[in-house]
């Protein structure tokens, strides 16, 4: 007979901590932010609640890992990564402001959003760590193909990216927060074409 092996502790870790964002994510989709307790996370995770508590200090800081897993679990599947750089400045953005859009508006994606930006709102430190862990390698994206644009003459010189970046994502953010008119690809596209073309009068 083989010999026996002691269980892997670490390895069991790692599923229930799978689970547990899994969890996480799915009640937030289902009832809400409000409704999503620990005990319910632990429930549907099949761990006990005593398990979450030794990990993460709140409900919150079980989603933020949550959404942060969720996001390098789809990053790991997709091919390439950052915004596309075909040569065409306006096309690549108007693919990857479109993603937002699709993204923004799948509800699994969009509860967590969500409760993430208005705990944020509510508690600095969860709002500093979503910015450095999720929004922030988002923008630098943005800012390394606007540079290569620069370098290809296809923006001035003396643009910032760092501005230049707000003028694109923030009117989805400003739209979708608010919920006032719907988020769509098309509107996605004008935003680009605003941005890339401005607002002044041309000879």
């Amino acid at each position: 007979m083989p010999p026996h092996r002691a269980p892997d502790a670490s390895r069991r870790s790692d599923r229930s901590r799978r689970a547990i964002c899994d969890a996480a994510l799915s009640l937030v989709g289902e009832v809400g932010y409000a409704r999503t307790t620990i005990e319910g996370i632990a429930a549907r995770a099949g761990v006990g609640k005593q398990t979450i508590y030794r990990w993460w200090p709140s409900k919150a800081a079980v989603l933020m890992e949550a959404f942060i897993d969720m996001g390098a679990r789809q990053a790991d599947g997709a091919e390439g990564g950052g915004v596309p750089d075909s040569g065409d400045l306006a096309a690549d953005l108007r693919a990857v402001l479109r993603a937002t859009v699709d993204e923004l508006n799948d509800p699994a994606i969009e509860a967590p959003t969500r409760a993430l930006t208005a705990e944020g709102v509510i508690d600095p430190a969860l709002g500093a760590q979503f910015v450095e862990n999720l929004l922030e390698p988002q923008l630098t994206l943005y800012v390394t193909r606007l540079r290569a644009a620069q370098e290809s003459g296809e923006v001035r010189e003396d643009i910032d990216p760092r501005v230049a970046l707000e003028l694109l994502i923030a009117p989805l953010a400003h739209r979708w927060l608010l919920r006032t008119l719907p988020l769509t690809h098309a509107y996605a596209d004008s935003v680009v074409d605003h941005a890339l073309r401005g607002l002044s009068a041309r000879p």
